[in-house]
């Protein structure tokens, strides 16, 4: 059996990824694949909960250091128990954020090197990593626009990192889709949601 396409959605708060998880999971399934939506941290019993010691109570409950380890341990159970068994059957995972948002946040963010964080990614996940990565893009304006709208409903503890921390990790996010353009393509976010999709999923054309 042909091994599934590993597909993830990375950028910053607000980009839409949420949104364009469901979005390309009906595409897709619409083209006859089998898809596993999923997210992290989350998408197994495990990883879902440590998603609830990461996501809630104040900015400042974990430092760098203890949340790149809390990622780590979600994205080991979540690789172990939905992804590699959904690929190995032939199935396509989409998945909302993987390694390269630990490398964003905890990296360019946190200020935890690259090379550590790929060291916990070898230990938990045995280095997997998506067939294609899709950069939902934003200019800072519009990224502003949509984490002050998120913010006024009670954003979660990554959404409530400040202003400077964002900065960071966009920074970080365009610097790894630039280094590997290979896996990466950046996708404008701040265009209509349907026209998002079609750009999605004309990238994937030549895989369907």
């Amino acid at each position: 059996m042909t091994r599934g396409r590993f597909i993830t959605l990375e950028g910053g708060e607000g980009a839409g990824k949420s949104t364009q998880l469901r979005a390309l999971a009906t595409a897709l399934a619409e083209r006859g694949v089998e898809v596993v939506a999923t997210r992290e941290p989350g998408g197994s019993a495990g990883a879902e909960a440590i998603r609830a010691l990461l996501m809630e109570g104040s900015d400042d409950r974990w430092d760098a250091r203890a949340e790149a380890l809390l990622f780590a341990a979600a994205r080991a159970d979540h690789v172990a128990r939905t992804i590699r068994p959904a690929l190995d059957r032939g199935a396509w995972v989409v998945c909302d954020r993987f390694v390269d948002s630990s490398r964003a946040y905890q990296g360019g963010g946190g200020g935890i090197t690259d090379a550590d964080l790929l060291t916990l990614h070898g230990i938990g996940s045995q280095g997997l990593l998506p067939d294609r990565t899709f950069l939902l893009a934003l200019d800072d304006a519009e990224a502003a626009r949509r984490l002050a709208v998120r913010d006024a409903g009670g954003a979660d503890r990554m959404g409530s990192k400040p202003a400077d921390y964002q900065a960071r990790l966009a920074a970080r996010f365009t610097e790894m889709a630039a280094a590997e353009p290979d896996r990466w393509r950046t996708i404008d976010a701040g265009k209509p949601a349907e026209a998002v999709t079609a750009a999605i999923m004309a990238e994937l054309e030549r895989w369907l």
